[in-house]
């Protein structure tokens, strides 16, 4: 029998909730067999595509679909310059449509080539909001009504000063820059008395998760954490940039708050110490951001080396494509710790046929072949994708610093 290759690939682009996606589809010679794979980096969708289209489809057309890891470092190699958004988030694409694919081959769901289920589905936390802690409490409730059981909540969204109804007084100086202003210290206090508020009204039977979403200096984030010690975080997300990690020394030393990081990370320098060292109880990298399932599943066994969880990074701007790929590896790692989750809008589950199923706080995967989303491209096509400028990244402090979101 000859072997099967690669004979198209192609981008599409699509966005069903007002969110720009990015799939990359790849075609192969055996009629009818293809896979899908999420390369979403919603702020440069374009790029990622050109990426796809321009570089990765003429080097990577005629390759047997066999050859995953080969594929891999081909194409991470192929450009000299390597590890950054958009050339990762390409050989995302490339990557989880070939692991669809073997599935497909296989007959079986990609969890099983992964070595089977450690558990039946994956526990998810969903993200709470609001302008006050009454506000955060309702929302609360509402979601523990729906039987979930981790909830991340956040008060005015990152730095406590977004949405309708923020309660942070804002003084800067005359002729200052546009962008979503913030301060640190009132934030910091709304912080600390909204899980206060919290604790209080729902007990501690409920996880609570907070994001800093790396708007403060080490110092400031610091001190939040030993603020928040007495409310019993199951973790606290995303303290410090990427830029600052080495200051997780001292929160080890200080505080015993478990710590969540990666969002942001591209390249194994950026974990590797933190995980060695255990100066961390949880990765959360964005699996496309890193280059796919290839290195994710590495990214695990190291974790699980040093006694650290998965909690990969599920936001909005991630296709029901790539959820699936997570959910995968939720579902076959030791080690997994949580899983946040976005849901899916109706307009997606027409889109993207066979969505994982959300019940009880849990995320279940179907039992169909690879992945087990679809996705139809006549519909796809009814949400076009559109740029729009990301006025939450634009964050600054009261002066009009700017500062990285």
């Amino acid at each position: 029998m000859s072997a099967i290759t690669i004979r198209k690939i192609k981008t599409i682009l699509t966005a069903p909730r007002g969110i720009d996606l990015v799939v990359v589809k790849v075609e192969t010679s055996e009629p009818g067999l293809y896979g899908l794979g999420c390369a979403t980096f919603t702020q440069r969708y374009l790029a990622v595509a050109s990426a796809v289209e321009e570089y990765l489809k003429p080097l990577l057309e005629g390759r047997c679909v066999d050859d995953i890891e080969d594929i891999w470092q081909s194409a991470m190699g192929s450009s000299y310059w390597r590890n950054g958004p958009v050339l990762n988030n390409a050989i995302s694409g490339v990557d989880e449509a070939l692991w669809d694919i073997k599935g497909k081959l296989a007959n079986m769901p990609v969890y099983e080539l992964f070595g089977g289920k450690c558990r039946e589905a994956a526990a998810v936390y969903r993200h709470t909001d609001g302008s006050s802690p009454e506000e955060v409490e309702e929302n609360v409730l509402r979601y523990l009504e729906e039987g979930y059981r981790y909830l991340r909540c956040q008060m005015g969204t990152y730095g406590g000063q977004m949405g309708k109804g923020s309660r942070q007084v804002i003084v800067s100086p005359e002729n200052s820059k546009p962008g979503a202003y913030f301060d640190p210290a009132q934030y910091c206090e709304s912080t600390v008395r909204l899980f206060a508020h919290l604790r209080e009204k729902v007990g501690y039977g409920v996880e609570l998760l907070h994001d800093v979403h790396e708007r403060l200096t080490p110092i400031q984030a610091l001190n939040l954490a030993k603020q928040l010690e007495p409310y019993r975080l199951f973790f606290l997300e995303d303290a410090l940039p990427p830029e600052q990690v080495e200051w997780f020394e001292r929160f080890r030393s200080q505080t015993a708050v478990p710590l969540a990081m990666g969002e942001l990370f591209n390249n194994p320098l950026e974990w590797k110490d933190l995980i060695s060292r255990r100066l961390i109880d949880y990765i959360r990298v964005h699996l496309s951001q890193i280059g796919g399932l290839t290195p994710a599943r590495k990214l695990a066994a190291l974790c699980e080396a040093f006694g650290v969880r998965t909690a990969w990074h599920g936001p909005g701007d991630l296709s029901p494509v790539g959820a699936a790929a997570q959910l995968h590896l939720d579902l076959s790692s030791p080690n997994f710790g949580i899983q946040e989750f976005s849901g899916f809008s109706e307009e997606e589950q027409e889109v993207f046929p066979g969505c994982p199923e959300v019940r009880n706080g849990y995320l279940y995967a179907n039992t169909k072949p690879g992945l087990g989303v679809d996705l139809d491209e006549e519909k796809a096509a009814k949400y076009p994708c559109s740029y729009r400028e990301p006025g939450w990244l634009l964050a600054r402090t009261t002066d009009g610093t700017a500062v990285r979101p």
